[in-house]
């Protein structure tokens, strides 16, 4: 037992005394080296106790800057003749970015592969308010129309922070100009981390539909309910002295990393500010566009759930981040710093937002995964203020006011569905026989599926009016099914490439091979001829609530009577629904809506009868 006791050391005046326990951990400083000037590098080594270097260093000017690139050579040009000595700055010096070093946590993902990430958002992680997230579908109903997407958005969080930090790195290593830090690095990954904290039950659902409908006198996005999770679980788990302990600067990184999620955090005096932000100043504008792009949409959450959702969907994805984290650079535009791309991918980034297209029409815009939402919403508002949930101070919350308090908040997931599903509770009855309907696929009845000729504003009293327009729209001729306006359920559903009516591609810029540092921009017409014209068009989808043949029949032929007095598209099936309706609209006949055949349009008199056999044969 002797050998393990710490032995006695004699100090210079010859007086014993028990050595402190050495903690090998170096507490990293506060401040951002890559900040420093020469004078805060001189304290450094000063804190050191390099003192004897301190001279050298000022007649140098070394800044915190050139820290990082400093060598062993480097230290024997500037004076340092002594080996250890060399090795004793070189060893205190990279105790600076120790953090790029420290031990990282291992996730094996089926879409990254092998993902490392740092400690502090292993701590960010362990938290309650991010285990939430293992229990909120990230595609909510659609899970019901395609097995195999039952992952959630804990593991998409963590797949974002992962490419947040990628892209940055690869930014940092081919352009180290740009001064990236440590810091910059975390709080770019934390803030793609905790992107999705704000999402409510079943996703998208909880936000797009239930929320307004429950709550229609408030505009609330999952980003808001983000802001708050963030700094709540911040608050809650003690995670400020673990930031600074890794170098981040608080309250800047968190509004930093809040600005990432959700923009500016600015009041309405500062709206008018030439450079809005207040994490970082306008030289780290790029950063900016990492995980939440407002300029053009392309960024790491894309391509994360681009990735995901295809591999879980069974939908082959057309778009290979790995390429454009080989070609990405940053580039001036109109004074500010942009993350742009070669000429060359122009086409793929065409083809990123067409498969997001295709995403949305094939699967998340699916209709019976849509029917499923809606029959969803309806549950839960019928059940909304019977379902209590404890939120801070004893208070009790509803399903619709729990993004009021983020102590309930943290308690609401998918699990509300078999909360209800499995109750005996009277007041919850109604709820529970639409959510058995949903286990027993007795879903509503799509009668089909249409479109404006132009872009419409839709507003809930407009979609009310429609549906009692679809009551009253009964053909000629046709048995009155009795049917009622709440009996039809109307889906206006908006497909475009992000930006609502505008090209995307249009706000994005690239450089060329023999310029990497001039930014450009490309035409549409420079690409192809074969692109969209319009990048944005409305869908109406219209279901039946009532299940039986008889009914569905009479409701399919309310609705292409409906088409036809709004003026809107032939459903595809519309010829068929009701063969004697479709013929009475002169636009509705099948002339290819005045595409000519290739044979009336071309004039073959010029041939001789033996070559015009052979061009027909």
């Amino acid at each position: 037992m002797a050998n393990r006791k710490r032995p006695l050391e004699i100090t210079a005046n010859n007086s014993l005394y028990t050595p402190e326990k050495k903690v090998s951990v170096v507490q990293l400083i506060n401040s951002d080296y890559m900040h420093w000037g020469v004078e805060e590098t001189c304290q450094y080594l000063l804190k050191e106790g390099l003192i004897e270097w301190e001279d050298i260093f000022r007649a140098q000017k070394v800044s915190g800057v050139g820290l990082r690139y400093i060598k062993d050579g480097d230290l024997e040009k500037m004076g340092v003749k002594c080996h250890g000595d060399r090795l004793r700055i070189l060893h205190s010096l990279r105790k600076l970015w120790q953090i790029e070093t420290e031990p990282n946590k291992v996730f094996n993902d089926p879409i990254h592969g092998h993902v490392e990430l740092h400690p502090l958002l292993i701590k960010i992680i362990d938290t309650p308010q991010f285990q939430r997230l293992r229990n909120i579908k990230q595609l909510g109903g659609t899970y019901y129309v395609f097995p195999g997407a039952s992952h959630n958005r804990f593991e998409h969080s963590i797949g974002v922070g992962y490419l947040a930090g990628r892209l940055v790195q690869a930014l940092n290593e081919k352009q180290p100009e740009l001064l990236i830090s440590r810091r910059d690095i975390l709080c770019v990954q934390i803030a793609g981390l905790c992107h999705d904290l704000g999402h409510g039950p079943f996703s998208h659902m909880f936000d797009g539909i239930f929320i307004p409908k429950a709550r229609p006198k408030i505009t609330w996005k999952h980003e808001t309910a983000s802001l708050a999770m963030f700094d709540y679980l911040v608050n809650e788990n003690g995670l400020r002295p673990v930031m600074e302990q890794h170098g981040l600067v608080l309250p800047e990184d968190l509004d930093f990393i809040k600005e990432q999620i959700a923009g500016p955090l600015q009041n309405d005096a500062d709206q008018n500010a030439e450079w809005p932000y207040k994490g970082r100043t306008q030289d780290k504008s790029f950063l900016y566009e990492v995980v939440a792009n407002k300029r053009n949409g392309i960024d790491v959450d894309k391509w994360d759930y681009f990735a995901r959702d295809c591999y879980h969907l069974g939908i082959q994805n057309n778009f290979d981040y790995r390429r454009f984290l080989k070609f990405a650079r940053v580039c001036e535009v109109d004074g500010q710093k942009n993350i742009c791309t070669r000429d060359k991918e122009v086409g793929n980034l065409y083809d990123m937002f067409h498969t997001r297209n295709c995403l949305h029409r094939r699967a998340y815009q699916h209709k019976v995964g849509n029917i499923i939402e809606t029959m969803i919403t309806e549950a839960f508002l019928k059940a909304d203020k019977h379902i209590k949930i404890e939120g801070s101070g004893g208070r009790m919350f509803t399903l619709s006011t729990a993004i009021d308090d983020m102590e309930a908040y943290t308690k609401l997931t998918d699990h509300v569905f078999e909360q209800i599903l499995n109750s005996s509770s009277k007041e919850l009855a109604e709820s529970r026989q639409i959510l058995r309907n949903i286990v027993c696929r007795r879903l509503y009845k799509c009668l089909g599926q249409t479109q404006p000729d132009k872009p419409i504003t839709v507003t809930q009293e407009i979609i009310h009016s429609w549906e009692a327009d679809l009551a009253k729209s009964i053909p000629q001729g046709s048995q009155d099914a009795e049917l009622q306006p709440e009996d039809f359920v109307v889906n206006v559903i908006h497909m475009d490439y992000g930006m609502k009516e505008k090209n995307p591609i249009n706000n994005v810029r690239f450089y060329c091979k023999n310029d990497l540092t001039t930014a450009i921009q490309i035409r549409k017409n420079q690409v192809s001829k074969l692109l969209p014209e319009r990048f944005a068009e409305q869908l109406i989808r219209v279901y039946c609530k009532k299940t039986d043949q008889h009914s569905v029949e009479a409701a399919k032929k309310h609705f292409v009577q409906w088409c036809m007095d709004k003026n809107f598209s032939k459903p595809q099936d519309g010829d068929i629904i009701a063969p004697e309706l479709t013929p009475l609209k002169a636009s509705w006949s099948n002339n290819n809506e005045g595409e000519e055949c290739v044979e009336r349009s071309t004039d073959y008199s010029h041939l001789n009868g033996r070559a015009k056999v052979q061009l027909f044969k």
